[in-house]
This record gives structure tokens, C-alpha cells and sequence, in this order.
């Protein structure tokens, strides 16, 4: 990595984007962004604006980049860098929006460096996934947790707990542990399966442990029951999502949870595989126009015609919400 500060970790704490306490706007909904490709591979950079500034307008006051289902994992380090510059410089000086920047990487001395690059470049929080490539020990993940966020602090973290995806195991005991010794660790994003125990355990906690629920919203509602302030899943139907929690959170529960009960045989389906989801969302992208090739970089999941069929029966039940972005008429009209 091409590191643009040279101070020490511990001797210049970063205030993440000028916000005093960004970890605030990270509520309700907060989408991970998708990375737009050509039909060839390249990374379509411009695309890429477009999906911000579309998601920048759902009415959501926080985003993250990058997550699984961004492809980070298989970005190169510019791509990388010039992507989340082009999220940062539109964020920059929204003080009513928060951006998140995730940092994934395996080495604690990678993990340090980028995310104090980050931080320099203007991310108000950084979403951190523990360390998980040949199961390292639980106590070299806590290691790996705490150097990171003495190196950014006082800049607001949320610690990834993804053991579907990653194999980490975290209880809430060494999580209070945590959050009692590093007041910048704010919030938890719970993508166990299902997650809501472990997040009503958090918010049980003397002091409460703020959690996100993750994994496309599939338990959103006993999430949010159980205390989550928010959820992140992918971008591509934002709109479903933030209606979802507007009903929740406006004392309309039960119309909340019927919205989630019609897309629930949706996103549980995708999210039997990250793979299949991250395609799904890139064709429902490509369908509503918001991008302009559905191509994920291989290895990849190749949607059936099924898959492929079921996707424009979402489209069609979700037309109310999902409005064609593409200038072309409703996104039903065409055909497969």
C-alpha cells in the first residue's frame, strides 16, 4: 500500500471527515455499495459515481465501501483507492451523511496502514473485519482488533462480526470487553445467522453495545426488535429497505414486516451464497438501469435462466418502489 502518512499509529489520533461523532448517522438503513464492471471486466469508474450519487439520494444517512458485496476481494489496490476517493469527494462535506470505510485485510500492519490512509482521505468511520485467512487464534483476532483501533482512534469503528463468511467466533462477553477499553469501537455489524440473540445480548450489556444487523436484511425485523439501529445490505433495491424500516421505526410494525415477508423468499434464496447474491444485485442494477453492464469478475456465479426469471417477477412485484432509472420505460418491459 501506498501509505500517505509517515507518523507512528499511536501518535496522531485522526478525526475521521471533521464529524464529531459520525458513529450518530449510522442508522436505519446503510447500504454497502456495489462496484459497477464493463462488459469486459475494467471497472467502470463513472458507473461507479452514479451508483453513489443514486444511493446518496435514497434518503439514507450513511453508505459503506468497501464490503463483500462490493467484490472487494477482487479489486486491485489503485482500483481500490480511486474508488473510494470518488465515494470520499462526494461525502466530504455532507455533515449529515456518514461514510464508511471498510478494512479487511489479514495483516495487522496492512490493516493499520490503509486504515489510517483512509481516515487521512476523509472516511468518517472504518467497518473492520477481523482477520480470518487459515483461522488465526481468537486472541491474535483481538490483537488484530485492538491495534486498529488504538491506530485511529478517535476515529468511530464498527468491528464486521461475519462467521458465515469468514469462520470468526465472538461472543458478547469479549465484545463488552472491547468496547469498555477502546470508546471508539460504537458499533457491531451482526451478520451471525440468525443474528438477533447475539444483538439483543449487546444491547443488553451495562453499558449497551449498538449493533447493525447484515446478511441483506434477511432477520431485519427481529433485528430491529432485539435492538439494532440499522442494517446493511446490499444497494441495488435500497428503496425496499429504507420503506421497510420506515414502517418499523413510524409505528407501523405490522406493515413493516409485511413488506419484509414479500421480499424475504427473495433474499433468502440469495443469500444461500455470497457469490449468488452479489449477482443478483448486479442484475437488478443492470435491469433498473442504475448500471450499465451486470458482469461480475470471475470467479463468479452465472445466473440461471430460473434465477434469472425470478428476478424479473421481483422487479415486477417491487415496481412501486423500484422506479426505472434508466429512461427507457419500466424496468419489466424488457425482456431477458
Amino acid at each position: 500500500m501506498n501509505v500517505q502518512t509517515s507518523a507512528s499509529p499511536a501518535a496522531t489520533p485522526l478525526d475521521g471527515g471533521g464529524l464529531t461523532d459520525a458513529s450518530t448517522l449510522v442508522r436505519g438503513i446503510s447500504p454497502v455499495l456495489g462496484v459497477p464492471f464493463t462488459d469486459t471486466g475494467d471497472v467502470d469508474f463513472e458507473g461507479f459515481g452514479r451508483v453513489v450519487d443514486h444511493v446518496l439520494g435514497t434518503g439514507v444517512t450513511s453508505v459503506m465501501f468497501p464490503g463483500f458485496a462490493s467484490e472487494y476481494y477482487k479489486l486491485t489496490e489503485d482500483e481500490r483507492r480511486e474508488l473510494t476517493g470518488i465515494l470520499l469527494r462526494r461525502t466530504a462535506h455532507r455533515r449529515d451523511l456518514a461514510a464508511i470505510v471498510a478494512v479487511q485485510d489479514h495483516t495487522t500492519r496492512m490493516a493499520v496502514a490503509r486504515a489510517r490512509e483512509v481516515v487521512a482521505a476523509g472516511a468518517d468511520l472504518i467497518n473492520l473485519l477481523a482477520p480470518h485467512f487459515l483461522s488465526p487464534s481468537r486472541r491474535s483476532q483481538i490483537e488484530h482488533v485492538t491495534t486498529v483501533l488504538d491506530a485511529v482512534a478517535p476515529t468511530p469503528v464498527v468491528l464486521q462480526y461475519a462467521p458465515n463468511e469468514t469462520g470468526t467466533s465472538l461472543d458478547a462477553a469479549t465484545i463488552a470487553a472491547l468496547v469498555r477499553t477502546h470508546p471508539n469501537l460504537r458499533l457491531i455489524k451482526v451478520e451471525s445467522n440468525p443474528p438477533g440473540r447475539l444483538i439483543g445480548e449487546l444491547a443488553a450489556l451495562d453499558p449497551p453495545v449498538t449493533s447493525l444487523e447484515g446478511y441483506a436484511g434477511v432477520q431485519l425485523p427481529d433485528a430491529w426488535r432485539r435492538g439494532a439501529v440499522g442494517s446493511q445490505p446490499g444497494c441495488s433495491f435500497t428503496e425496499i429497505y429504507v420503506e421497510i424500516w420506515r414502517r418499523l421505526t413510524s409505528g407501523d410494525e405490522a406493515g413493516g414486516e409485511d413488506l419484509h415477508r414479500r421480499l424475504l423468499p427473495y433474499i433468502s434464496y440469495w443469500m444461500l451464497d455470497t457469490e449468488l447474491i452479489i449477482a443478483a444485485e448486479k442484475q437488478i442494477s443492470f435491469r433498473r438501469g442504475l448500471i450499465d453492464s451486470a458482469h461480475c469478475r470471475g470467479p463468479a456465479h452465472l445466473l440461471d435462466a430460473e434465477e434469472l426469471r425470478r428476478i424479473e417477477v421481483f422487479l415486477q412485484e417491487f415496481a412501486d418502489l423500484l422506479p426505472d432509472l434508466s429512461g427507457r420505460g419500466p424496468a419489466n418491459e424488457t425482456e431477458i
